[in-house]
């Protein structure tokens, strides 16, 4: 159903129009009704009207004063202007002519005639709704590949001026942006994406809040990619944002000229973007590439030896110290004086210096902590610094931990290796697992424990293996070493019991094993 106005200042012909209408054509359109010109401007104004029969001559603004006003409307799709007048108004209706009014009707109206004149206009308006259609086919097919020749652009940053001029200006750029304009990127919080806010954001930039903003899509990182004439509309997308508190930041560069230089000014934008990372509260925020902000230059000016001190530390029980330097590399008040690339090559050195050289040298670790540590490894997986902070904190910790308790581990393998050495040179002797656990200085309990750990056995049942080894050794090469000789150089108290222990663990006697092996050597 269209949407149809009848401009009349004779309130019988507007009824009577209407009537005629409804009834020869019910259900193909949506009448209303306008006394004068400036009422008919309003409801025009307001969109949505797609037709409009007008009188002539009418008090206040007349038809061809509202059909001048009409033309001059920015609006998207301007309504088919139809006029109706008497016979001696015909010198006005030739002026009217001249802004494409597609028909003209004479008082009194006749049926047939209104009827064909408003055929006449459907074709036109069909016409123009597959015109519109081809165009926006064209236009959305323009425009994919512009943004995919940008996005294109934006993942090689060696590509020369010149080549990235040819590229735009062939997938349309002319068409679409100005000579002189700025790009910005907007980032909405907790996602890339942001889910329904970025949709209901989108409509709200290729409408009216958007006016300015020229060209929009979205880059590798779903971020959204505008490119407009002026920060202005970007303000307007600010202050939308702060009124529905949609968390976010939009980042633009400075103005430049030309399509050559859009990949320099993403650069600016992505880095005005990053300045959010600095700012502790998550309103949205406008924030304006900065050149006066220092660089990082070819000196190394981020303090590398401080991040060495970090790794140096894990494990060593200076946790406190470990976050008063932490706390110090990343005082948001002091990184704001420098671009993001500072603050990356900080994160950089964190990465290599720390947490890589950890699992270089002491492995892999529990999925929670890899998961954390693949979080951290990029800065842009948090919203602001002190989240990072927080991110780097903790996984320093863990590792502290980690490594803690490695080096805890190492320090109980050397010791137990101590403690079986000290066995098996002493085994002869009257000896019990106090005296070893007192010659590696640890307590009783827990050395019984760790021993059990190390060797897989318990410290009595290690020692009589040990003893029996040895013993059997005797007995085969000693063969006129007596019996009772033979357990009280292995350290038995006496043969009944060496016998005992020596049963238990071969299932024959001392003398039958020797027996048996002089048979097997025969």
């Amino acid at each position: 159903m269209r949407s149809l106005l009848i401009v009349d200042d004779e309130k019988n012909i507007r009824l009577g129009l209407r009537a005629i209408i409804e009834r020869g054509l019910p259900g193909s359109y949506q009448v209303q009704l306008a006394a004068e010109g400036e009422e008919a401007l309003t409801l025009i104004r307001e969109g949505g009207i797609e037709l409009v029969i007008t009188d002539i001559r009418m008090p206040g603004m007349d038809g061809l004063a509202l059909i001048r006003e009409v033309q001059s409307l920015s609006l998207e799709t301007k309504p088919v202007m139809m006029i109706l007048s008497g016979h001696d108004d015909f010198q006005y209706a030739k002026e009217a002519m001249l802004y494409d009014v597609k028909e003209y009707l004479l008082k009194p109206i006749v049926r047939d005639e209104l009827f064909a004149s408003l055929a006449r206009v459907e074709q036109e308006l069909a016409r123009r709704a597959a015109l519109t259609e081809r165009l926006e086919e064209v236009h959305h097919y323009r425009d994919e590949l512009l943004a995919s020749q940008l996005n294109y652009i934006f993942l090689h940053p060696d590509m020369a001026e010149a080549e990235i001029a040819e590229r735009c200006e062939k997938a349309g750029w002319g068409a679409v942006v100005a000579e002189n304009y700025y790009v910005a990127l907007l980032k909405l919080a907790g996602g890339a994406a942001g889910g329904s806010r970025a949709a209901q954001l989108e409509a709200l930039v290729a409408g009216e809040l958007g006016k300015g903003i020229r060209f929009y899509f979205k880059d590798k990182d779903e971020r959204f990619v505008l490119l407009c004439e002026s920060p202005e509309p970007l303000a307007r997308l600010v202050a939308f944002m702060q009124k529905h508190k949609m968390a976010g930041q939009i980042g633009i560069s400075g103005q430049v000229s030309g399509a050559g230089r859009v990949k320099e000014a993403y650069a600016e934008a992505r880095e005005a973007l990053g300045y959010g990372f600095l700012q502790t509260c998550g309103e949205p925020l406008l924030l304006h590439y900065d050149r006066t902000k220092g660089h990082l230059d070819e000196g190394g000016q981020v303090p590398v030896e401080e991040i060495r001190k970090l790794a140096n530390m894990l494990g060593t029980d200076r946790d406190r110290e470990m976050k008063a330097i932490l706390t110090e590399l990343l005082d948001a008040k002091k990184l704001a004086a420098f671009d993001m690339a500072y603050m990356e090559e900080i994160s950089k050195q964190l990465n290599e210096l720390v947490i890589d050289s950890v699992f270089n040298r002491y492995g892999e670790e529990s999925v929670e902590i890899l998961r954390i540590y693949k979080k951290v490894g990029s800065i842009y997986n948090f919203e602001t610094i002190h989240d990072y902070f927080h991110g780097v904190e903790d996984l320093l910790m863990r590792l502290s931990d980690y490594v803690r308790s490695l080096r805890s581990v190492h320090a109980e393998h050397k010791e137990m290796k101590k403690a079986v050495s000290y066995i098996h040179e002493n085994y002869h002797r009257d000896l019990n697992m106090a005296m070893v656990s007192n010659h590696v200085s640890l307590n009783y309990s827990y050395f019984s424990q760790s021993f059990k750990e190390f060797t897989g056995e318990s410290f009595v049942t290690y020692l009589k293996k040990v003893r029996i080894e040895k013993a059997k050794a005797l007995l085969l090469e000693e063969a006129d070493c007596k019996i009772y000789e033979v357990s009280e150089r292995v350290g038995f108290e006496n043969a009944k019991q060496f016998n005992r222990v020596f049963r238990e663990m071969e299932g024959i006697s001392a003398m039958e094993y020797r027996t048996k092996a002089a048979v097997e050597r025969v």
